[in-house]
């Protein structure tokens, strides 16, 4: 954007094709480092052979940096919301730094008062250290085109300031809880995929009031769950402003000079599991295969609901009594029409009586239950297992609760599930969500690693050795909170098809007014 105020002075020349202009002025007719060109515009090649915007391409220039065919895909894009799955050593941090440079002139000229806009980006790490090397290509950057004030020595925290008093600041995601205050033009999340679901829907969360820009940037880490992949799969259509690249290790050749065809990327391929090569170093997903709920999405299925103090909570219990599994107590409530899973218990080891001490006493829970109104348990929680039945001990202790049940076969409870999870076409919401807080339930969907093992462990499919689904049955491990939820939802608002009716029975008006007649 151009400004177009007269007050402002030349030295406000961040803003709008402004940052183009100062730039171009203090490097025409100086040589480009490494290159033959002499910076002016008829220097740049002709528009069509680029799929860059002029101005970022004289940005690129002025700073000396010539963006690989995969960068340049990545660097043209102005989607709102970008998710980079880098290889190893494959110029993730050069890349986003350079995106950040380029969308520089998208932000306002000035602001509603008319006063000249000084803008604030974010740079976020797992913690400060990952934010160095966007940091120093940044702070080299800005000096390269006369735009650098001052920069910090450090990046813990660290900040560079512009000439027009625009800022760019390093945070750690360590407590996502200090990711709050200020609401920037744009972020840039370094190393993403190290970041917790919750720090994910911070940062999403901190550029609305700004309608910022989110650069997402980092290599698929197997041991962090498949947040990462099952985003990257469901941006990939570039849907709702959103859409996510792979910048394999080949396309940085001044690492591997011959590509994808260089020795050493042959030497890995050779050497390293499929699995390992695919996401480390090629920067492609490999989701856990078998997934029941492959459609689960954390980007749509994943939001920060809250406890609504008022509103009444089910308590939906799967009690878990086998030696692996876990005791999932589902905390939820319906706001607006929708199902919100707002926190949960999920414990291993733990008696009923620990259970209930839990969620009466625990500071966490315990004020929750005044609003607690009644609960759901599977069919195993009404039976005597050489003990006292676990719907029979919530009623009988102190917190007199009483649990309802139904005998829900497996796969009507899937089904059931899945008509929750379905993306409503208008809206793009969906009938149930999760806040990150659940981690238990959410390791069982694949978003996290498993509470326990901090392994990757999802409701699968029983397989063989070829990879291919056997059965009709899943495999009844790491479903209890999805268990619990299932009998929830049928006990709520019933199955979602007819069960083994081949008719439905239908009184006539003349058998209900015989039945009961009027008085």
């Amino acid at each position: 954007m151009v400004c177009t105020n007269p007050g402002l002075a030349k030295a406000e020349v961040r803003k709008g094709v402004g940052i183009v202009q100062q730039a171009e002025k203090r490097y025409r007719g100086k040589g480009i480092k490494n290159r033959t060109a002499i910076w002016t515009p008829e220097a740049l090649p002709p528009a069509p052979e680029s799929l860059l915007r002029r101005s970022t391409r004289m940005l690129y220039q002025a700073v000396g940096f010539v963006p690989t065919p995969e960068q340049e895909r990545i660097l043209a894009c102005l989607k709102r919301f970008i998710l980079v799955a880098g290889g190893e050593q494959g110029g993730k941090s050069l890349c986003a730094s350079k995106y950040l440079l380029a969308r520089l002139p998208d932000t306002p000229a000035v602001d509603a008062h008319g006063q000249p806009y000084r803008a604030l980006y974010w740079l976020v790490g797992p913690d400060y250290a990952q934010t160095s090397r966007e940091f120093e290509y940044l702070v080299e950057d800005f000096q390269k085109i006369g735009l650098l004030q001052k920069a910090t020595s450090r990046v813990d925290p660290g900040t560079i300031w512009l000439k027009d008093g625009s800022r760019i600041e390093t945070k750690s995601a360590s407590d996502p809880r200090r990711l709050t205050r200020d609401a920037p033009d744009g972020i840039v999340a370094c190393e993403a995929m190290q970041l917790t679901v919750e720090t994910f829907e911070r940062i999403m969360g901190r550029v609305g009031p700004n309608r910022g820009w989110v650069f997402l940037s980092g290599t698929f880490e197997r041991e962090a769950g498949g947040l990462w992949q099952q985003l990257w799969k469901a941006w990939q259509s570039g849907y709702d402003d959103r859409q996510s690249f792979s910048l394999p290790s080949w396309s940085n050749t001044s690492k591997y000079p011959g590509g994808q065809s260089d020795p050493e990327i042959q030497r890995l391929q050779r050497e390293s599991s499929d699995d390992f090569f695919m996401e480390r170093i090629a920067g492609q997903p490999v989701p856990p295969r078998g997934m029941v709920f492959p459609e689960f999405r954390a980007d749509i299925h994943v939001q920060d609901v809250q406890y609504v103090k008022g509103l009444p909570v089910q308590l939906w219990i799967d009690p878990g009594f086998t030696p692996e599994s876990a005791c999932a107590v589902e905390y939820v409530q319906e706001v607006n029409g929708r199902v919100q899973v707002f926190d949960e218990i999920f414990e291993h080891g733990l008696v009923t009586e620990d259970i209930i001490d839990k969620a009466m006493n625990d500071p966490r829970y315990a004020r929750y239950w005044k609003d607690v109104t009644g609960g759901v348990v599977d069919m195993y929680g009404t039976q005597h297992h050489s003990m006292p039945a676990v719907a029979e001990l919530w009623l009988s202790s102190k917190a007199r609760l009483f649990l309802s049940s139904n005998r829900v076969a497996v796969h009507e409870g899937i089904e059931r599930l899945r008509g929750f999870l379905k993306v409503d076409a208008l809206t793009g919401g969906s009938k149930i969500v999760f806040s990150p807080k659940c981690k238990g339930v959410l390791s069982e969907f694949g978003v996290y690693p498993n509470p326990f093992t901090g392994l990757t462990a999802v409701y699968a499919w029983k397989m063989d050795r070829d990879g291919r689904a056997v059965g009709t049955t899943p495999e009844q491990r790491h479903c209890n909170g999805i268990t619990a939820i299932y009998y929830g939802l049928v006990d709520r608002y019933g199955f979602s098809y007819t069960r083994n009716r081949s008719k439905i029975q239908v009184k006539s008006w003349r058998q209900i007014a015989e039945a009961k007649p009027r008085q």
